[in-house]
């Protein structure tokens, strides 16, 4: 009997997501033998056009990690999602475009100006930009357009499921696994994580006073926390009240608040909205003077709240 087919790709990401796979360990040897790997570009040697032969849905799942920032990108999204019967969208970029996102605030042109012309490091006297398409010596050579704006998976193809993290724990990425190959997999469109939020299963929510009241926000360098009190209790945003649960409290277990990177939990579209709804409800200020002195000390306020989900928040959508 035939394996099933497996591809695994990374689009535009910072490589992590496959370090993800590989933290499997040893269970990666069992997965290899159990499915056909036919692109796994940043393990094994294989091309895209080996992918473009084949039949469409021949592969039974593509794994894509990353989002999508340039026309490459996007053709090799469209090429998995057309040869494969499931596609998971992998990590925080794919899932909601992850912090390369934080890009969309600014335009492509001021982008192209920093790295190829006003920051301190770059020499380039005559002005040069990359071009989608450039002759020399009378031969075409051709770069991906770069887009005006990162794009969440989803915004590309069709995702069957997603798997957020930043990158995914490993005991997830075996969970997702084994539900493929046992077909044992949750109605498409499901989040393969926790439904709850990450307040719900954090062991300092035992130290939350019965009413959160916050009157002044410190960001973490700035105070030494106790490590078994509520982050929010100590006056520091933590994002986990917000945010999906799944990702094994990785950062809270070095003193470190949540930032998001499992994105939104089920039933909700946009946890920076979400959040700045629950922070407005645990801000103890009265006078419009101290709300504004309370929300001043929020630095950067939509870095730190759509770290990794701008491009799929409403905030995106009313931005065009």
């Amino acid at each position: 009997m035939a394996k099933p087919k497996v591809a695994i790709c990374w689009l535009g990401g910072c490589g992590g997501c496959d370090e993800a796979v590989v933290d499997i360990n040893e269970v990666i040897l069992g997965v290899a033998s159990a499915v056909d790997f036919v692109l796994w570009p940043v393990a094994l040697d294989f091309k895209y056009h080996s992918v473009e032969g084949m039949k469409n849905g021949e592969i039974a799942l593509s794994v894509i990690n990353g989002n999508v920032r340039n026309s490459e990108q996007e053709e090799v999204a469209k090429l998995l999602r057309e040869k494969s019967q499931l596609v998971l969208g992998f990590g925080s970029c794919a899932c909601f475009g992850g912090t390369p996102g934080l890009a969309n605030l600014t335009t492509k042109e001021d982008i192209f100006n920093w790295v190829y012309r006003d920051a301190p490091t770059v020499v380039n006297p005559d002005g040069n930009y990359p071009q989608i398409s450039t002759r020399v010596a009378g031969k075409e050579l051709t770069l991906p357009e770069f887009y005006k704006h990162v794009h969440a998976l989803n915004d590309i193809i069709d995702v069957d499921y997603y798997l957020p993290g930043c990158p995914p724990p490993p005991h997830l990425v075996m969970y997702a696994v084994s539900a493929v190959l046992e077909n044992k997999l949750p109605p498409k469109g499901s989040t393969l994580a926790p439904q709850r939020a990450l307040c719900d299963s954090c062991k300092r929510n035992n130290s939350k006073p019965e009413r959160l009241a916050i009157r002044e926000i410190k960001r973490i360098h700035e105070v030494e926390t106790t490590p078994d009190i509520c982050f929010l209790a100590q006056g520091v945003i933590c994002l986990g009240i917000a945010t999906r649960d799944g990702c094994g409290e990785s950062c809270l277990n070095i003193n470190i608040p949540c930032r998001g990177c499992f994105g939104p939990v089920e039933g909700v579209a946009d946890s920076g909205a979400k959040f700045v709804s629950a922070l407005a409800s645990i801000l103890d200020v009265q006078s419009d003077e101290d709300i504004a002195r309370v929300v001043d000390q929020i630095i950067d306020p939509v870095g730190y709240m759509y770290r990794f989900s701008l491009p799929a928040s409403t905030l995106r959508k009313k931005q065009g």
